[in-house]
């Protein structure tokens, strides 16, 4: 959204760039016309009255051509002065404003806790953002190309100005206060630094980070990665998996796991289900009878995955389950324990 003082600035230079334009209009066709100069002549004239630089006439000019050289003198001293001093107005309060606006979106970064930094806003850093706002994630970007900055204020999505290598950038995004970052650089050994700062400046950060080469997994792991992803493996992967097994990939792309109205899968803190006093098990939640939804998951306290867990298993503090479900059950369950 395009600022109206800005808008009024420009609009102001249009109006002194068409005035300077009248103006040596005028000038031109009044030597031209009124003193019998050639073109060159006139444009000469007009040019050396205008800017009032001294230079000697052309030709000897008669009372009413010396009436009107007058005139345009005194007109050119106006509109000339008008235009420099909206020019500088302009220069003077967009760089104003562009610091009053860094300022503006700083101050709402500095509220955020527990939010998603994303370093890098290019065809996966991009992809990771629209899936966050689908599903309704805080989260800030971290770019140094000019261009796309532009371009995400116009987005109106929180970003930060900067190098992602540097801990002074990382902060400014509140990376100690953040709950992930997610590492997109196209550069692996960019990749690597950011962890390890980001690391050391949060060590409950939850690191996700891209990596192009295989050989970059296990240092990104090292460094203190908790995911790291390799997009080409995946691309290669899916492809052939729809080659072996291609009605069930086909059913999983169908399947939604962001968004609000046609998400299919949600996963939940066994906290939201029932109360710590009270330790249950799958088949106590009934979540089947209540919702239609089905417990295809559960991931216990340590981290540790279970596929399609046995109705009688307990559910533990810190653990979570993965439920299957059409749109409609989903929001169901979503509404009946107050998932936001």
């Amino acid at each position: 959204m395009k600022n109206p003082i800005i808008q009024l600035f420009r609009t102001r230079i249009y109006m002194a760039i068409f005035l300077l334009a009248l103006l040596m209009v005028v000038g031109v066709l009044g030597f031209k016309f009124m003193s019998n100069y050639s073109w060159i002549d006139a444009i000469y004239m007009t040019v050396i009255t205008i800017t009032t630089v001294g230079f000697g006439e052309v030709q000897p000019l008669d009372e009413f051509s010396k009436i009107f050289t007058v005139c345009l003198i005194l007109a050119s001293v106006v509109i000339v002065g008008y235009a420099l001093t909206v020019i500088t107005e302009y220069i003077l309060s967009k760089n104003n404003f562009e610091e009053l606006k860094l300022k503006k979106m700083q101050k709402k970064i500095d509220k955020l806790s527990g939010h998603i930094v994303i370093c890098g806003y290019g065809r996966n850093g991009r992809q990771a953002a629209k899936k966050l706002m689908a599903h309704k994630k805080s989260f800030v970007i971290i770019e140094q190309d000019k261009d796309i900055v532009d371009k995400l204020q116009d987005e109106d999505i929180s970003y930060v100005f900067g190098n992602a290598n540097e801990d002074e950038t990382l902060l400014r995004a509140g990376v100690d206060r953040a709950d992930t970052i997610i590492c997109a650089l196209p550069n692996d050994a960019d990749n690597l630094f950011v962890v390890l700062s980001a690391r050391q400046l949060n060590k409950n950060l939850r690191i996700i980070s891209r990596a192009s080469q295989e050989t970059s997994y296990e240092k990104l792991k090292l460094a203190g990665a908790n995911n790291v992803i390799l997009p080409d493996r995946i691309g290669g992967d899916h492809m052939a998996s729809l080659v072996v097994v291609p009605d069930l990939i086909e059913f999983i792309d169908n399947l939604s796991i962001v968004g609000r109205s046609d998400i299919n899968i949600e996963e939940i803190s066994t906290e939201k289900l029932y109360n710590t006093s009270e330790v249950k098990t799958i088949k106590d939640l009934d979540l089947r009878h209540k919702t239609g939804c089905t417990v295809i998951g559960y991931k216990n306290g340590e981290g540790e995955y279970i596929v399609n867990p046995e109705a009688e298993l307990k559910l533990v503090p810190n653990s979570k389950i993965i439920v299957l479900g059409r749109p409609e059950q989903i929001q169901k369950l979503n509404s009946l324990y107050d998932i936001n």
